[in-house]
């Protein structure tokens, strides 16, 4: 399992990648696409996924039991990381016919963990197709060295061990070579060299390009590491670790008839605040949910009754416990990498944690065999929130945050531990059960 998840995060370097490659395992396992904008004929114990943006996926199985009694068993994970994006009109031309790239910061990510690095380019881009409302959307992997970002030598800032304040504008500008004028004013002729190299690429013409959404990541391949290889790293390890594991989950039960309706959500833009139509404060799940439940049979009533029954597991990394740094970390409620998943509470509800929903999940972990621990910020730490939250906003239903605990979430290459990963797999696969 584990050199499938290494392989699988070598494939999903963007969002788009990440639902490309959830939606190829789906399709082999059976699951019928539906489309938000077409009705829906679903059958109970049938297998079905919804795209949204071609950046969130939402994989279910139906129940098998009477819709107005049944309940629903939810997953949810994201399939964003921190990155940066390549602005529109990226090229900047400097001397001697250098070009570099103009970048936003996507998310938090640890900035100086992105320097020296080979990176390349995955997305999506728009193309001119004829229909002036939905122009054809196409999804790409470069996948080769096209760019790096070159730290500055230790000999012009001596104090750069000291502490290095970075600007994106300034500081992180990629560079992807040198080009000869001829080149230059060729590129520039086709839109620049983003637009030249990508077209190329897909073999179309680079002004049928209408836009691009276009990430860079680092090319380093995912994989074991430690005296007993007890730990993988890779990029983008939070979240789509977590993702992969509810993924399979879903379909090592699938043969296995439930009577609730068993979903996992993939949201996008839970870096950014989930403040879009594919991320967790829409209303994506909500709806799901009710078409499924009213297409199933179900009266209004009968759905509101069926989300009082359901539970949620909102699946994002947590923080391990780091050697080097224990004064950062709560004394008393620290996991550590190898210990098992991690519940995730916070007194000031920036997780879906409560005593209802931790006993829950405590429970799914002793009928799996698995250890689980505890994750509370230091006192005079402020964490930050996840999915479970954001979701609760419009849907009223009981659950838990969890994940599994990482080193260095949000640098360009996170480690997490193997038997973590195996364990919270087990107990996902209880819970779809």
């Amino acid at each position: 399992m584990i050199e499938k998840l290494l392989k699988w995060l070598d494939n999903a370097t963007c969002n788009f990648l990440a639902v490309e490659t959830i939606k190829d395992e789906l399709e082999n396992a059976g699951f019928t696409e539906l489309r938000q904008e077409d009705a829906w004929d679903i059958k109970p114990g049938s297998r079905y996924y919804v795209v949204k943006n071609d950046s969130a996926i939402f994989p279910f199985i139906t129940g098998t039991g009477d819709p107005e009694e049944s309940a629903f068993r939810i997953i949810t994970a994201h399939s964003d990381s921190p990155c940066f994006k390549i602005k529109p009109n990226a090229e900047i031309y400097g001397e001697g016919g250098v070009v570099s790239l103009n970048v936003e910061k996507y998310g938090g990510g640890i900035l100086y963990t992105w320097f020296d690095r080979p990176l390349s380019m995955s997305g999506r881009v728009m193309v001119d197709c004829g229909d002036l409302l939905n122009p054809e959307t196409i999804v790409f992997d470069l996948k080769r060295p096209v760019a790096t970002i070159p730290h500055l030598a230790i000999h012009f800032n001596r104090g750069v061990n000291n502490g290095n304040p970075l600007s994106v504008q300034k500081d992180m500008k990629p560079v992807m070579g040198y080009f000869s004028p001829e080149e230059i004013a060729e590129a520039k002729s086709k839109g620049g060299v983003v637009k030249k190299i990508v077209s190329e690429y897909l073999g179309i013409l680079p002004e049928d390009i209408l836009e691009y959404e276009i990430n860079l990541y680092p090319l380093e391949p995912a994989e074991l590491c430690g005296i007993r290889y007890e730990y993988f790293q890779s990029a983008r390890i939070d979240d789509l670790s977590m993702a992969f594991a509810g993924l399979e989950a879903l379909l090592a039960t699938a043969n296995e008839p439930c009577a609730d309706t068993r979903i996992l959500a993939v949201f996008d833009n839970e870096e950014t605040g989930s403040g879009t139509k594919q991320g967790a404060m829409a209303p994506l799940i909500r709806d799901l949910m009710e078409r499924i439940s009213t297409g199933m049979g179900a009266s209004r009533e009968g759905f509101f009754r069926s989300i009082a029954r359901s539970f949620m597991i909102s699946a994002d990394d947590a923080h391990a416990w780091h050697p080097n740094y224990n004064e950062k970390y709560d004394p008393t409620n620290h996991p550590v990498i190898g210990g098992g998943p991690v519940i995730k509470i916070n007194a000031n509800c920036k997780y879906m944690t409560d005593a209802q929903g931790s006993a829950v999940f405590k429970n799914l972990c002793r009928e799996a065999g698995v250890n689980y621990q505890m994750f509370v910020n230091h006192g005079d730490v402020e964490g930050g929130s996840t999915l479970g939250n954001k979701l609760t906003v419009q849907l009223d239903i009981r659950g838990v945050d969890m994940g599994a605990a990482i080193w260095a979430m949000h640098s360009a290459r996170e480690t997490a531990g193997v038997s973590d990963h195996l364990d919270t797999v087990k107990v996902f696969t209880t819970f779809f059960s």
